[in-house]
């Protein structure tokens, strides 16, 4: 039996060893593709500068320059922020400053309104937002100011009139010296619509002008609201109407960008509302697009299958797939796409699903990025070396393929290889820096959050590249971190932060002092009724009577009606002790010891039942002869049951306790009364006081006392500090009006948003690192030696 478990053994291993050896091998060559991107791309640079440079696009065939998108040197910015991910710091410092000495955005010529945005204002904010790391010299109000930032906004201010319509959407094109040309069609895709949250909202953080968020926010909605019963959208729609003019639905060319953005907006911004919007669409996109991992077009009104036919822009969704942790989705789907690309070596335009064949009139291969991409997004997640073959066909096809003397050509037909003289911005943009950034799993751009960098701010003190950017549709990484810092919320949140600060001392929140005699900390009103009590007075300075059990009682303070909970457990104890040996009543109230302020209702409940089983009737609390929680006709009457009696009967100590607490449930059920009132709305807020377990992603809670929270007094970090306080429920003996308290306190906490996420699902995917806000909310606690 030994010998043939050796031999299966064995061959296993003679089995997997192929597929181990090119698992191992794909690894160790991880270097050597990456450099080979990295030459791809110089070769492609290089050749834009020295023939097209100050055009708009390379001509690869002809080794000229040509203007496509609106005469702005468009590859050069293109390309800002893929030479820092590659490390050419000093190519980036001197085309930065060519840029920003020679470009004038004042032209009258007409533009495309969703191309400007994702790769203009998109790469000059991106270039802004990196150019610490590129060395570059920075002036002063840094990341909130400089002039790549300016240069961003000047031009999203030409675009401003293009969402000057009656539904809030954009027109396709505008005049960047005039604004909307006479006679401009009302006609645009959906993608153009819904492509501007990530870029103007940005831009909104970081000037501190809400106005292109607002726009940008206004679009997204009127699309929304344009939805289908089914919850699906066209794929073109009139501007001025809102009304549909091209009812195929779909999630390739002319809505891709549209679903992207929900997500990633949802993402950069915190916002539930973009995601919510996102999921609706995504169910009715299985339900009614998707066929055997294949996505295809059908009615928006009807959800019938109208075209069985794969895009090549559609292959940006497993990459979207991969950022909401669908990750077994996002595998099935890149792997169909990918059989594409084996089929013919590039992806065709258009491909038809049924006849597994390109389409006839859509058969080009401009040099799209879409399928890398999700490829690195799906590698992070998974560091399955199959979507590292993904990267390495790419690489090689086109190579192979389309590599000319001064770049790479657009492949006019798939089926042929034909080539086309020209060379799209994106390819420096995207293909190669996606193609560099799968081969490179320790780039900056992948942290996970462990490290940042620590600036000085007029906002004051920020951290940013600790991780979490996100890239626009162009490629065009944003650090979350910097918007943070230049936002207004950042602001609220430090003056929130210094008046917590002012008047935060954690030692009278929970009611402790030291005691320097004995270097122990004890109850605060026990210390004030010990000295008192020496003195034959009061907590209150007022005369004392002692009970049989020495207990001193104040008539004139309301909540004084122990002097502490240790002491009232010890003689429980006691009594326990003396009249009860043999039941159980102690352990239940070591129990009460160990949560320290349980209630009294719970006390109560609990020994009543106790005393009804065992059938007895003993003297289990003192009580005293008079009170202030009775009132005076009461307290005479209590006067003369315990001067008879001595003491009280189980039945009678329940009665008087249902007075003790009586004024303390009036005061709960007040402010219940008060949580009650909230606004839904505010209840929904990012600022709601809520906070994620870190055991769970999908619903939030609150931190209830549990002895497992005090547990966590030693645990390293924020978390267990945050657990520990919100373990102790306000002192319900601590006088109406008494401030702070525990409840006030936790309250604090989670206004900030660093303990709170709006909405679990964007924290689930490994696949691109979220940045969690590192603010000094944190370094409060932290051990900074």
């Amino acid at each position: 039996m030994v010998q043939l478990s050796k031999r299966v053994n064995i061959l296993l291993i003679i089995l997997i060893f192929p597929y181990l050896d090119g698992v191992l091998s794909m690894h160790k060559n991880l270097s050597h593709y990456r450099e080979r991107v990295a030459k791809m791309f110089q070769h492609a640079y290089d050749g834009y500068i020295h023939n097209a440079y100050p055009y708009d696009e390379l001509r690869p065939i002809t080794c000229d320059g040509h203007d496509t998108w609106g005469s702005y040197s468009l590859t050069l910015i293109d390309a800002l922020d893929t030479l820092i991910i590659m490390g050419n710091h000093t190519e980036f410092r001197r085309v930065a400053q060519l840029l920003i000495d020679r470009l004038d955005f004042s032209m009258d010529i007409n533009a495309s309104v969703f191309e400007t945005n994702i790769r203009v204002v998109g790469g000059l904010l991106s270039a802004h937002l990196l150019s610490k790391r590129a060395g570059m010299e920075l002036e002063e109000g840094w990341p909130c100011s400089g002039p790549l930032l300016r240069m961003a906004e000047t031009v999203a201010r030409r675009l401003l009139p293009a969402f000057d319509t009656m539904t809030g959407m954009p027109y396709g094109t505008v005049n960047l010296k005039h604004g909307v040309p006479p006679g401009e069609t009302t006609i645009t895709c959906t993608a153009g619509v819904g492509t501007f949250v990530l870029e103007f909202g940005a831009l909104s953080r970081l000037t501190s002008d809400p106005i292109f968020e607002k726009v940008a926010i206004r679009a997204l909605r009127a699309l929304w609201n344009a939805r289908s019963s089914l919850n699906l959208v066209g794929n073109h729609v009139d501007i001025n109407t809102g009304k549909w003019t091209a009812l195929d639905a779909g999630i390739g060319g002319g809505v891709d960008s549209y679903f992207e953005y929900l997500v990633k907006g949802s993402i950069l911004f915190q916002s539930p509302e973009l995601l919510q919007m996102f999921r609706a669409y995504e169910a009715a996109v299985e339900k009614y697009l998707k066929r055997d991992d294949w996505y295809m077009w059908a009615h928006m009104s009807k959800g019938t299958i109208t075209l069985p036919v794969f895009t090549s822009l559609d292959a940006y969704y497993p990459g979207i797939q991969a950022l909401l942790g669908d990750i077994d989705k996002g595998m099935k789907t890149i792997h169909n796409f990918h059989q594409v690309w084996k089929q013919y070596g590039f992806i065709p335009e258009f491909y038809n699903i049924v006849k597994n064949e390109a389409y006839q009139g859509r058969e080009g291969y401009p040099l799209r990025p879409e399928l890398v991409e999700g490829a690195m997004y799906l590698y992070q997640a998974t560091r399955d070396p199959y979507l590292l073959q993904i990267g390495v066909d790419m690489l090689e096809s086109i190579e192979h393929s389309t590599k000319t003397k001064c770049g790479y050509a657009t492949v006019k037909d798939v089926r042929t290889h034909r080539l086309e003289n020209r060379m799209e911005s994106f390819f420096l943009a995207e293909t190669t820096k996606y193609l560099y950034l799968l081969f490179d799993p320790d780039n900056f751009i992948h942290s996970n959050g462990g490290s940042g960098t620590v600036i000085q701010t007029p906002n004051g003190e920020c951290i940013i590249d600790a991780g979490g950017y996100i890239f626009n549709t162009e490629a065009h990484p944003f650090d979350m971190a910097s918007l943070h810092c230049c936002g207004s919320q950042k602001k609220q949140e430090d003056a929130e932060l210094q008046d917590f600060h002012d008047n935060f001392d954690l030692l009278s929140i929970l009611d402790i002092v030291e005691r320097t005699d004995t270097d122990t900390v004890e109850g605060v009103r026990w210390l004030k009724s010990r000295k008192n009590q020496d003195a034959g007075k009061g907590a209150r300075g007022v005369d004392i009577e002692v009970d049989k059990y020495g207990t001193t009682v104040d008539q004139n303070v309301e909540n004084d009606v122990y002097i502490t909970l240790d002491e009232t457990i010890s003689k429980l104890d006691k009594e326990i002790n003396t009249t009860i040996a043999e039941s159980n009543i102690k352990t239940e109230i070591d129990n009460y010891a160990e949560v320290e302020l349980k209630s009294v209702e719970e006390i109560k409940t609990d020994i009543t039942k106790k005393s009804d089983d065992l059938k007895v009737e003993s003297k289990v609390l003192s009580v005293p002869e008079t009170s202030s929680h009775v009132d005076s006709e009461s307290s005479v009457e209590d006067d003369s049951k315990s001067s008879s009696h001595g003491s009280l009967s189980i039945q009678e100590k329940t009665e008087f306790i249902d007075e003790k607490v009586k004024d303390v449930d009036n005061e709960l059920d007040d402010e219940d009364k008060e949580a009650d009132d909230i606004d839904d709305s505010e209840r929904q807020s990012p600022l709601s006081v809520t906070v994620q377990t870190p055991e769970m992603f999908h619903g939030t809670q609150r931190y209830s006392a549990s002895e497992e929270a005090m547990n966590t007094l030693f645990e390293p970090g924020i978390n267990s500090v945050l657990k520990l306080l919100s373990s102790f429920t306000p002192n319900i003996m601590q006088p109406k009006g008494t401030s702070p308290n525990m409840r006030t306190l936790v309250d604090k906490l989670m206004f900030y948003d660093t303990f709170q996420i709006s909405n679990p699902l964007l924290m689930t995917c490994p696949a691109q690192p979220f940045h969690m806000q590192l603010s000094v909310m944190g370094e409060m606690f932290l051990d900074h030696k």
